[in-house]
């Protein structure tokens, strides 16, 4: 009757090459998502009534989001006569390019499969998800993941534990407005995952992240938090949140400790991640 305490994760853009254009103007992209341990947490309550409805625990979401949206195209694409009310704590930043509401339409979408005891395959999942949106069928496939295309052709990747430090200033980014720039690079190397294998975290770049640079300076100034710590930060997703993997001596050390301080003071949203070695509801499909 009730699943509570369900995790939906955000991701990092490891690398973001684009590669071309189609013709119907959506962009080709070559990146790796990695999950990490920066969580919204969803609940979810059985409705007979077949109502849906959403309760913002935290921060206050658009009337009709992805969430109630992910549960209305369940709802229809099933025919089940069954609804929920569902309460969301919010943690992950928004416009970000950690992915927080595509997670959240994804664990939407695992949760009621569970709940409303539908049966569907993950492949049936992500492609209802891809309708949502092209980061969806990521965070339904359960695990790291290498990804192309338009973000539908996903390889599942494996990856070693590591620390992220990740900074999203109070300043958001719009992804439209950098992927409409006219000095966005959009004709990348094809990478290989053998050749990102060999150095993952540190491999290519961010190609979205110099339109991000001019249009958000928070975003340079967390950038640079980050050079202070002799670590190379780079732009997660279309920003603007930046991160930097973090070695364990630095860990160790204590010497974050100066630079999240000066970074509080300057209004940013921070935190210490881990990347995951799966998504929290993996086995719950299939």
């Amino acid at each position: 009757m009730t699943l509570h305490d369900v995790a939906a994760p955000a991701k990092l853009n490891l690398f973001l090459h684009i590669t071309g254009r189609r013709a119907d103007g959506y962009h080709l992209l070559q990146s790796v998502f990695m999950l990490i341990d920066w969580c919204d947490t969803l609940h979810f309550d059985l409705r007979a009534s077949g109502q849906l409805s959403r309760e913002d625990l935290t921060s206050p979401l658009p009337a009709d989001d992805l969430i109630l949206r992910a549960a209305r195209t369940l709802q229809a694409a099933s025919g089940t006569t069954l609804g929920a009310h569902i309460a969301i704590d919010k943690q992950i930043p928004a416009q970000a390019g950690m992915g927080g509401g595509s997670s959240d339409a994804a664990s939407t979408l695992i949760a009621l499969n569970k709940l409303w005891g539908l049966g569907f395959s993950r492949q049936q999942l992500m492609a209802i998800g891809l309708s949502l949106g092209a980061d969806v069928p990521f965070f339904v496939s359960g695990s790291h993941a290498w990804v192309e295309g338009i973000g539908e052709q996903i390889t599942p990747l494996t990856l070693p534990e590591a620390k992220f430090l990740v900074l999203k200033p109070h300043t958001g980014l719009e992804t439209a407005l950098i992927f409409s720039d006219p000095e966005l690079k959009r004709d990348s190397f094809a990478a290989t995952i053998t050749g990102f294998a060999a150095n993952p975290f540190g491999f290519g770049q961010n190609n979205l992240q110099p339109v991000a640079e001019k249009l958000c300076p928070e975003m340079v100034q967390a950038l640079k938090s980050l050079e202070t710590l002799g670590l190379h930060g780079r732009m997660t997703g279309s920003g603007s949140a930046v991160f930097a993997w973090v070695p364990e001596s630095l860990c160790a050390e204590n010497r974050l400790t100066p630079t999240l301080l000066n970074t509080s003071k300057l209004g940013f949203n921070m935190k210490l991640c881990s990347n995951l070695s799966a998504h929290p509801l993996a086995g719950w499909v299939d």
